[in-house]
């Protein structure tokens, strides 16, 4: 025992000297990619700033914009789990990395650690052709024709949840943030999935789905029990899920009836494919794994652009008094008439708002992507391969723009035209080949959203210090989460009783 003891004292000096050559040799790889950037100087060994990432997320990417700023080239670095970062405040610099999303450049990755938990088959990770012919497939879900099924859905949903709110509210506030999540994702699954979703199948979806939202905030760790695993495992679910309603879709597509959903557009397309080509280009799975990606993309973004709209309308009465007498010229709901597609393409200051909200609050502030090469993005700094970049579309939104935090829709009207003037700085739905396909979906979401409720309720903000902050859940929203109270204003507004 004496002997083993020995031994094991013996070797001790060697393994705390291994330890302090590797913690060395970390923290000089990181400077030695970090160079002139600013940024920390010293890492927390192995786990650099994930702690600080997890907890408080909001004050770190705040201090990576700081530093960022603090340099004419706008980029800043970090550590995060032995994965080196770079933080991208400049506009011109970030469209350069989507302008470059390619096998021998940069990899979209739409989470640091997104292929761990969507699959390595997806939409976000696929490049050229490929990508084009998925895209392609993808177009006939997002015609005049489907958009106004779309429309229709969307509006009866809205309308059963403002109710539901009101009723809720009854003299009292109430937090919105997870009642407009809610409302969302029975709009996303009804009209990306319409009837091949029964009542049982939707609960467990929306247990799955919050697993996969819990876990995107949490540390990358795929051991059991914890969140990022329950997170992995609920997408696999979920996709399955979404395999068997393509399936459904396209027994039902075959029999030639009318399609009243996305995902009957989607199989209906198919079928005319199939029976040129006698061979189908995805199997229901992968269609299901694509569902997923429309789904992750317009559920936690709508709720987030949905909760701004309120705060910013709230917040100034002159907006909202304009969009009130607007849609009152295309709409009357004593007239118990939906809004049709025409209807909303009229609303242009309506339109106006929705894009200010996007643009002044851009949902997802960043969008990550893995440098697959040693890329030269400047003529001084060279992106090691394998680094995160973090190109901030929110950034950008405040960049050219006149007075760009102030809130002003008339920015996008066409007398204005500065959103043309300045486009280039609006990247909220992207830039380059992975531009959002489904932008006039989330437009028309949300435009619908602010008509009906500036029309149907009367609302308040229940204001406390820092209720308008932000907080990341994993999209941006105010820190109180929206607490109103709600009243409805409209004698057409379905009885509360």
């Amino acid at each position: 025992m004496e002997l083993q003891w020995s031994i094991i004292t013996l070797y001790i000096p060697f393994l705390i000297s291994l330890l302090a050559l590797l913690l060395l040799l970390e923290q000089l790889s990181y400077l030695k990619k970090k160079k002139f950037l600013p940024g920390p100087s010293l890492v927390f060994p192995f786990i650099g700033n994930a702690v600080s990432v997890v907890t408080n997320p909001t004050k770190f990417w705040d201090l990576q914009s700081s530093y960022a700023k603090s340099t004419p080239l706008g980029i800043s670095a970090n550590y995060i789990i032995g994965r080196y970062i770079l933080y991208i405040y400049s506009t011109d610099l970030s469209r350069k990395i989507f302008a470059n999303v390619r096998p021998d450049a940069f990899h979209l990755v739409g989470h640091p650690f997104g292929k761990k938990l969507f699959g390595e088959h997806n939409l976000i990770y696929m490049f050229g052709q490929e990508h084009k012919n998925l895209r392609r497939h993808i177009a006939p879900n997002f015609t005049p024709k489907a958009l106004q099924i779309y429309t229709n859905i969307q509006q009866r949903i809205i309308l059963k949840h403002l109710v539901s709110w009101c009723r809720m509210s009854q003299n009292k506030s109430i937090p919105l943030r997870i009642l407009c999540r809610d409302m969302n994702l029975e709009t996303s699954q009804t009209v990306f999935v319409g009837p091949y979703l029964n009542e049982e199948s939707r609960k467990r979806f929306n247990v799955d789905y919050n697993f996969f939202n819990v876990g995107l905030m949490k540390l990358p760790i795929d051991l059991p029990g914890f969140a990022f695993r329950n997170a992995r495992l609920a997408v696999q679910r979920l996709v399955e899920t979404l395999a068997g309603c393509a399936e459904e879709s396209e027994k039902k597509m075959k029999s030639g009836v009318e399609p009243t959903c996305l995902i009957d557009f989607w199989m209906q397309d198919n079928l005319r494919e199939l029976s040129e080509k006698k061979s189908s280009e995805y199997s229901h799975r992968e269609i299901g794994g694509h569902l997923f990606d429309f789904l992750f993309a317009s559920q936690d973004a709508s709720t987030s652009s949905l909760l701004w709209a309120v705060a910013l309308l709230e917040s100034h009465p002159e907006v909202l008094e304009r969009v009130r007498k607007e849609v009152a010229n295309y709409w009357v709901p004593e007239n118990d008439a939906v809004i049709t597609g025409e209807q909303l393409r009229e609303m242009k200051y309506t339109e106006a708002v929705a894009r200010e909200v996007v643009r002044i609050r851009a949902p997802a502030t960043m969008v990550p992507h893995i440098a697959g090469v040693d890329f030269p993005l400047t003529e001084n700094y060279v992106i090691p391969k394998g680094t995160i970049v973090f190109p901030s579309v929110f950034d950008s939104s405040f960049q050219g723009f006149t007075e760009p935090e102030r809130f002003d829709p008339d920015w996008f009207m066409e007398e204005r035209q500065e959103d043309r003037v300045y486009k280039r700085n609006f990247l909220a739905f992207g830039a380059g080949a992975h531009q959002c396909v489904g932008q006039r979906y989330a437009i028309n979401h949300l435009m619908l959203f602010i008509a009906m409720f500036a029309t149907l309720v009367d609302f308040k903000r229940d204001r406390t210090d820092g209720c308008d902050e932000i907080a990341y859940v994993p999209t941006i929203v105010p820190k109180d989460d929206c607490r109103v109270f709600l009243s409805h204003r409209c004698s057409g507004f379905p009885p509360l009783a």
